[in-house]
């Protein structure tokens, strides 16, 4: 079997994978170049810089001349973006900027129930779930990790939805051999289970993220690979619904159904493999080149299915060591890792600091959070400083993105949640993993005063109210972690460097 290299193709294009046979068609794969307070305490019960493209986002020039380094182009050769709490932080939006300055995204873990949204130069919006957010920036190339579970018929339709809008993904997406393909009837299966549960249901996107997932650790699951050999494919379909069908009544299978779904996932076979390489292989030749990659988790470390609020969490690791896992890449590689805190709630699960009243309200409306793939309310509430603390000792962050600081705007008062009490007025020093106790705990608020004024247009953390300063610096206080990017609205541009 051939084996190719990155250094082996003209101007090192970026595929390499010991896969192919034949030589790869050049033609479809583009040529990528590096470029490089007064506080009132009350309770609740509940590598090189790099040279800005001119198609950078105006964020990125902000730092020529100021008293601001150049943080973008100073990240690591290997850098990440995760979720510190619960997910839907936005940080979609701050890989699509880190992307200018780098020459590959990959996701390392999750599936389609990873909702990131993203607008371009123009405005436009997208929805991502499976294709890497990296996908609007042409010169960067977007990497499917073998940790991600695959549903093609959703891969498909992204990437269809971003060539009917201009944006070319010809040669510029590749998916893992090892990824696990999710099924239709996985999603099926997702949705029983959760009936099942009844009034103890997770609240899942019913995406079928779990079920495949589980396939995966049992070992009967359907790897991307296995398209390949379409003469074992029906076998293990086979065996994946017959146990599906064992499991549960309302679950009908039929012959008809592995005849119609083994025809579907032949056309499949064929459309996809001009995307499909050892990605383990290729990102770690990248590494080897000095060529700059940045992963982009979904879900967040609140929802890990370790760290995270058991059971009512994901089924994959959104925390840093899913990176190592889900990419094939050692931890010796890693540098800047970059958490991105905002605090909403999707589903089912404890969440201490949620607000039920007019507060909750406010910021339901102001930050429009409803689910990028469900369409769900998010519960809202203040910010979990005890959370966002438990979250950096296990990832490790280098550094943070505040999102979304314009939300709080129209209060007079915002509130940090600093610390927890148990039931019996006794202090409880860590986020805990107890599912009782976190439905008990009692939260201590913060109250900071707030600003009251417009923020979105402003692009100087200088410009700043000396109220939203602040906030953002008594958080760098209180979780001992730098915040250098702040959030101020949904566009582009709107990103404050710190």
């Amino acid at each position: 079997m051939q084996q190719l290299s990155a250094s082996t193709i003209p101007n090192s294009s970026l595929i390499s994978s010991p896969w192919r046979k034949s030589q790869i068609d050049k033609s479809i794969f583009p040529k990528f170049v590096s470029r490089g307070i007064t506080i009132n305490i009350i309770c609740s019960n509940n590598t090189k810089p790099t040279v800005a493209s001119s198609s950078s986002p105006s964020v990125v020039q902000q730092t020529k001349g100021g008293d601001v380094f150049d943080r973008l182009g100073m990240l690591s050769q290997v850098s990440g973006v995760l979720g510190c709490q619960w997910g839907d932080e936005g940080k979609g939006k701050l890989v699509d900027i880190l992307a200018q300055h780098f020459d590959v995204v990959a996701r390392c873990q999750g599936g389609a129930n990873a909702g990131h949204t993203i607008y371009n130069a123009e405005g436009k919006k997208f929805a991502l779930h499976l294709v890497p957010s990296g996908i609007l920036n042409e010169e960067t190339l977007c990497v499917i990790g073998n940790g991600v579970v695959v549903h093609l018929p959703g891969l498909f339709a992204e990437i269809d939805g971003l060539e009917s809008n201009g944006v070319s993904c010809k040669g510029r997406i590749l998916v893992s051999d090892r990824a696990h393909l999710l099924f239709d009837f996985h999603q099926a299966v997702d949705g029983l289970r959760e009936s099942e549960l009844a009034k103890s249901f997770i609240g899942t996107t019913k995406r079928g993220i779990g079920p495949c997932y589980s396939a995966k650790v049992i070992r009967n699951g359907i790897r991307v690979g296995d398209l390949r050999h379409m003469d074992t494919f029906p076998q293990k379909l086979d065996l994946l619904l017959s146990d599906a069908a064992s499991r549960f009544k309302g679950f009908n299978y039929s012959p008809d159904m592995l005849r119609e779904e083994v025809e579907r996932y032949k056309r499949y076979a064929e459309r996809l493999e001009p995307y499909i390489a050892d990605t383990v292989h290729v990102v770690n030749d990248f590494i080897g080149q000095k060529k700059k990659i940045l992963v982009e988790g979904g879900q967040a470390t609140m929802l890990d299915i370790d760290f995270g609020t058991y059971p009512f969490v994901t089924s994959s690791s959104p925390s840093a060591g899913g990176i190592c896992t889900g990419l094939g890449i050692a931890p010796r590689v890693l540098g800047d890792l970059i958490g991105v805190a905002y605090t909403t709630r999707v589903g089912s699960g404890p969440f201490p600091t949620e607000d039920f009243g007019k507060a909750g309200d406010l910021l339901r409306l102001a930050g429009k959070e409803f689910g990028t793939t469900t369409g769900r309310p998010r519960r809202c509430g203040w910010l979990d400083v005890v959370a966002l603390k438990y979250s950096c000792q296990i990832n490790g962050f280098s550094s943070l993105n505040l999102t979304k600081l314009d939300v709080l705007s129209n209060f007079s008062e915002i509130k940090l949640g600093v610390s927890y009490k148990a039931i019996d007025g006794t202090p409880i020093e860590s986020f805990p993993g107890d599912l009782r106790t976190l439905e008990q705990l009692k939260v201590e608020y913060e109250v900071l005063p707030g600003w009251q004024s417009d923020i979105s247009s402003i692009r100087s953390y200088a410009e700043l109210p000396r109220e939203a300063q602040q906030y953002v610096e008594r958080i760098e206080e209180l979780v001992g972690v730098p915040i250098h990017y702040i959030g101020v609205g949904p566009g582009r541009d709107a990103l404050i460097l710190k």
